[in-house]
């Protein structure tokens, strides 16, 4: 797919993907949040064993790599999913939350920063 992706045009083919297949009923908040908790698993189970330096390296066998990026993509779908059924805008809660996370943790000296 070589067109422009957004989130709301994904949000959308998510959606669609659904609704052809009569799978909105299943697709409650805690269904969603089952199926994320569940992907994002499969993800930690790939780096589960790791050690860090074979880990900052997974992208560099292609079938880990493949594992490594269906599994985001499960991860992501669920997530968009969630905000669709929820009414959240993601990119707006997580500018959102930088905003927070910068005023909860100003940038201090002794981190190096002048």
């Amino acid at each position: 797919m070589t067109e422009h992706l957004d989130v709301a045009k994904l949000q959308r083919r998510l959606a669609e993907f659904a609704a052809a297949r009569n799978w909105q009923p299943y697709h409650t908040p805690k269904n969603l949040v089952a199926a994320l908790s569940v992907e994002a698993s499969e993800l930690v189970e790939i780096f589960q064993w790791l050690t860090p330096e074979e880990s900052a390296r997974v992208m560099d066998d292609p079938g880990t790599a493949h594992r490594v990026t269906d599994e985001v993509a499960d991860v992501l779908a669920y997530l968009l999913q969630l905000c669709e059924v929820l009414g959240i805008d993601p990119l707006a809660a997580l500018d959102a939350k930088i905003d927070r996370n910068e005023r909860r943790f100003p940038v201090r000296e002794e981190d190096g920063n002048p």
